[in-house]
Parts: C-alpha cells; sequence; structure tokens
C-alpha cells in the first residue's frame, strides 16, 4: 500500500511491554527489536517494561500506560500463546474498550505463510482503550518482525494510504 509522500509523518508516543518469567533486560531480544523498529521509523518509545507473565501485573502495566497522557500505543511481545502461564490476552480483554479482531486475523495471516498451521497457536490481540491501542504479539523475534513490518510499520504511518490507525487517534474517545 502507498505512502503518501506529500503528507507529514506524525511521530507516536509508544510503550513496549515484555511479558516473560525468564527474559531479563540484556536478553530481551524481541523487546529490544521492537523498539528500534519503532525508533527506526520515527516513533518515540516512552517506556519499555518486562513483567512476569502474570495477568494481575500485566494488566496493571497496561491500565498505568492507559492513563499516561504520553503513551499512544502499547506493544507487548510474549505470553500469547497456550500453555498455563500464557495470560497476556486476558489481560489485554480486561482493559479493552473495543478490540481490533482484524489485527489477530491479520497477524495470524500472515504468519501463516511463514509457519503453516502452527499459527493457530498464537492468540495475538489488539484493541483501544481510552484512546490508547493496544497490540499483544507473540515472544518470537520472528513474529515480532511480522507484526512491526507486516501491520504496524504501516497503520501507524499516518501518510499511508488509503488509511491508518494514527488519523483515528483524534477521535477515539468520541461519545
Amino acid at each position: 500500500m502507498p505512502i503518501d509522500e506529500s503528507l507529514d509523518f506524525v511521530p507516536c508516543h509508544i510503550a513496549v511491554l515484555t511479558v516473560s518469567d525468564t527474559r531479563t533486560e540484556d536478553d530481551d531480544t524481541s523487546g529490544k527489536l521492537l523498539v528500534a523498529r519503532a525508533e527506526a521509523a520515527g516513533h518515540v518509545v516512552v517506556h519499555k517494561r518486562i513483567v512476569k507473565d502474570d495477568v494481575s501485573l500485566i494488566e496493571a502495566t497496561l491500565r498505568t500506560w492507559i492513563d499516561d497522557p504520553e503513551v499512544d500505543v502499547v506493544i507487548s511481545t510474549g505470553g500469547t500463546g497456550l500453555t498455563g502461564r500464557d495470560s497476556t490476552p486476558e489481560a489485554f480483554h480486561a482493559v479493552y474498550d473495543k478490540e481490533i479482531v482484524g489485527f489477530g486475523e491479520l497477524f495470524r495471516w500472515l504468519s501463516y505463510q511463514k509457519i503453516g498451521t502452527s499459527t493457530m497457536q498464537s492468540r495475538a490481540t489488539g484493541g483501544v482503550a481510552k484512546g490508547t491501542y493496544l497490540f499483544a504479539l507473540p515472544g518470537s523475534t520472528g513474529a515480532c518482525k511480522d507484526g512491526w513490518d507486516g501491520i504496524l510499520a504501516t497503520q501507524l504511518d499516518m501518510r499511508h494510504r488509503p488509511c491508518n490507525l494514527v488519523e483515528l487517534m483524534p477521535r477515539l474517545d468520541e461519545k
């Protein structure tokens, strides 16, 4: 899809959340990849945090960032699978005002082209809460590359045509 170069780029303020019981700042390759991709695109990363895979900790972090006027978008990595400890989607669904169903569908469609039917194990999800976009990606760096390069890079670019998520930001809180 085309980028309309006649329009100005509008940087988003992004918070990156890594959900993991084992990752540290030293080995958080997926979180680092998302920060690097966002900054390379011209966005501003205002927060980066690692939290344990615990629904109450994830939800508390999301609520803090949703209430932070500096945060336009939250992107998480990890905790979207099927194991007992994977609880990111549950935390995201607890805070959504509206789910962006197409995000998860599109992510799995893109992922299917690379990993086949294994993509059915992903519970990637997206939504909006109090005017803040929320996106949960799987924990692998490949999945983060697919989610950023295949969806978020263009949808978080005001110049992307025919439409994008940035142009909707001023209207997300309409009643």
